[in-house]
């Protein structure tokens, strides 16, 4: 029970870090790129008032864990882009969309 407990906390403490993971000026670059060939489509080149989906600027840009799971899984009118994105393009991504477009 004690290896259960504390296999969970270090996950725990493992999601908590990756949440605040620092962002690098590369990782926006990169998250920048694969937006613009890949999302900009439906939600905007700015990611603000797109037409057909949702509108970005309403999404919480301190939750990567919704953020994480909506792209690689899909949700809504969304596909799922976890087939075709790998986990750092998405961590790319994120750290583009948390910025706001630094």
């Amino acid at each position: 029970m004690k290896t259960v407990f504390c296999g969970a906390l270090v996950l725990v403490c493992a999601s908590a870090v990756a949440q605040n993971a620092v962002v690098t000026p590369e990782q926006i670059k990169t998250g920048a790129e694969i937006y613009a060939a890949n999302c900009a489509t439906c939600h905007g080149n700015r990611m603000k008032n797109p037409e057909w989906a949702i509108d970005l600027a309403t999404i919480p840009k301190d939750d990567r864990q919704r953020f994480v799971q909506s792209v690689t899984n899909g949700k809504g009118n969304m596909p799922p882009w976890g087939d075709v994105l790998k986990p750092d393009d998405i961590a790319a991504l994120w750290a583009y969309f948390s910025t706001g477009e630094k």
